[in-house]
């Protein structure tokens, strides 16, 4: 099969090329392409893998120095794939790192900072960090390599397909296949990755609520999410919600877009709007795939699109922005406010066709449209303008 060429693997070429010893942690979901990068580049070095989801390479990770010292010396550059499986291994990479100086490069969830995260801050300025998502919509067109003319079409095509099916690398690469293949596909993704891998890593008790939660997100797409009223929807203490939803966004299932509050007393929400980190994924909660046209979600869905795009390019570039809603009284929205360090203000309005914005931001502000016309061009400028 064809691979894929991920951004972040220009993030790899430097950190091999360079001079710095720091770890180099890949983050994202399961199933997003880390194994299959980081495959590449044991390949391409001739050193070895370790994957932590295996017992008997956990157990070679042990603080001795004898060990450590084979390790340094018998790799290169030390690669670890799922390295959110073994905590401990903390005090290992932090030995590895301050005793040997071996580059280390480790793929895995956020999880082994949620799980061993008072070790976790002894790799403080030890490490630096990098992200493995579903594909972007700039990476796919990297890869497919369109010509000057054909680009505008192939931008609209993706942005409809990736609103249906999502990007998760091995449905895109099923491009082709039959609609009943890809939804195949996807179902199995939510059951073993998006369910019951979180639950089992986490030990939560309930995977029923777990999915029924996503679904009550999933259909309210766009709209504030109100914690309470999911729970009382389901008869589930609010405080369980929470912390289920909280796993999620720290799993690259959510994103959390809270809102933007000033002093002026005109923002109104304690809620907060919730996306996913892939369409089809939603898509396969609600069970739904047909063409935007038909939908009543399609504005919702295309709101969706361009905030996972937008956060995608974030974590590839490494913006120092935050990202917020803001919504007065009266009810009037914008819908994204993304604030630079500076606190420069740029606020987004994201519509399918055009129109105008809303001047209902109280603070000094560069105001965008982003529509189907032009997304693709914002996408990859917006973050750079603020």
């Amino acid at each position: 099969m064809l691979q894929l060429q991920r951004a972040i693997k220009r993030d790899i070429d430097v950190y091999l090329a360079g001079d710095d010893t720091k770890i180099l942690f890949i983050w994202g979901p399961r199933r997003s392409g880390k194994t299959t990068l980081i495959d590449s580049v044991a390949r391409e070095l001739g050193t070895t893998k370790y994957n932590f989801d295996l017992l008997s390479d956990r157990e070679k990770f042990v603080p001795r120095r004898e060990v450590l010292e084979r390790i340094a010396k018998e790799n290169r550059v030390v690669l670890i794939d799922e390295v959110q499986n073994y905590p401990e291994a903390t005090v290992v990479l932090k030995l590895l790192h301050d005793e040997f100086k071996v580059k280390v490069i480790a793929t895995g969830s956020s999880e082994l900072r949620q799980k061993s995260s008072q070790e976790f801050d002894t790799l403080a300025g030890r490490y630096t960090e990098a992200y493995c998502l579903p594909l972007s919509i700039s990476e796919i067109i990297a890869n497919e390599k369109p010509k000057p003319s054909q680009q505008p079409e192939l931008e609209k095509y993706l942005a409809q397909t990736m609103q249906i099916w999502g990007s998760y690398p091995e449905v895109y690469m099923q491009k082709s296949a039959p609609e009943k293949s890809k939804i195949q596909l996807l179902q199995s993704m939510l059951d073993t990755y998006v369910l019951k891998d979180v639950i089992d890593i986490y030990e939560l008790k309930n995977e029923k609520l777990a999915k029924d939660i996503l679904t009550k997100i999933a259909l309210q797409l766009g709209s504030e999410v109100s914690i309470r009223e999911i729970a009382n929807s389901l008869g589930a203490y609010a405080s369980t919600v929470s912390n289920y939803i909280e796993i999620f966004v720290k799993n690259y299932i959510l994103i959390s877009l809270p809102s933007f509050k000033t002093n002026l007393r005109k923002a109104v929400s304690e809620n907060r709007k919730l996306y996913f980190y892939d369409l089809g994924i939603r898509n396969i909660l609600i069970q739904d795939f047909r063409d935007l046209e038909l939908r009543q979600d399609r504005g919702g869905l295309f709101e969706n699109f361009i905030i996972l795009e937008l956060e995608k390019m974030r974590r590839l570039t490494s913006a120092k922005v935050n990202c917020y809603f803001y919504r007065e009284y009266g009810g009037k929205e914008v819908d994204l406010i993304i604030e630079d360090y500076k606190k420069n203000y740029t606020t987004v309005e994201i519509k399918t066709k055009k129109g105008k914005t809303q001047e209902i931001f109280p603070l000094k502000n560069t105001a965008q449209m982003i529509t189907l016309e032009n997304y693709f061009e914002k996408i990859t400028t917006i973050l750079g303008s603020t």
